[in-house]
C-alpha cells in the first residue's frame, strides 16, 4: 500500500464541496487515514510552496492558501500517488478530463479545488506540515 497527501483548497471549502470531493475520493478506492479542517499561516504556506518561490503565480497561490480553511488528508491505496493524480485531473480545470475533481469543482489554475502530492517524498514532506506523528495513521 502507498499513501499520498492532499488538501481541499479554500474555494472548494467555501463552496461547500467537501462532502462531494470526499465521496469521489472514497468511491475511487482510497482509504482516508487522517483528516482535519485547518488553515495555512503565511509561514506555512510559503514553506509548503517554497519550490515555486519566484514564479509569477507564487503570490496568488499564497494569497489563495490564506483565504480560508482547508481540509488536509492522508490517503492510502495501492498506487495512491499516480491514481490520485489521475482522479484530481489537470491543474487547469478547463483542461482536466471530464469526471475529475478539478473538472467538476475547480475554477481556475489557482482555484483548482484540490492539491495532491506528486511523489512519495512530497507526500511524506507535505503530510508532516499538517499532521503530527500521532495523527499520521
Amino acid at each position: 500500500m502507498e499513501y499520498t497527501f492532499s488538501y481541499i483548497k479554500p474555494t472548494a471549502v467555501r463552496n461547500r464541496h467537501i462532502g462531494d470531493i470526499l465521496n469521489m475520493i472514497e468511491n475511487a478506492g482510497f482509504d482516508i487515514l487522517s483528516i482535519k479542517k485547518t488553515a495555512f499561516t503565511t509561514k506555512l504556506a510559503e514553506q509548503f510552496y517554497a519550490e515555486h518561490k519566484g514564479k509569477d503565480f507564487f503570490e496568488r497561490l499564497i494569497e489563495h492558501c490564506l483565504s480560508g480553511s482547508v481540509v488536509a488528508l492522508i490517503l492510502e491505496k495501492e498506487n495512491a500517488i499516480e491514481d490520485f493524480r489521475t482522479l484530481i485531473g489537470n491543474t487547469t480545470p478547463s483542461k482536466a478530463k471530464k469526471g475529475t475533481i478539478r473538472a467538476k469543482y475547480g475554477e481556475t489554475v489557482t482555484f483548482n479545488a484540490i492539491h495532491g502530492s506528486d511523489s512519495t517524498s512530497s507526500a511524506k514532506r507535505e503530510s508532516q506540515f499538517f499532521f503530527s506523528n500521532l495523527e499520521r495513521f
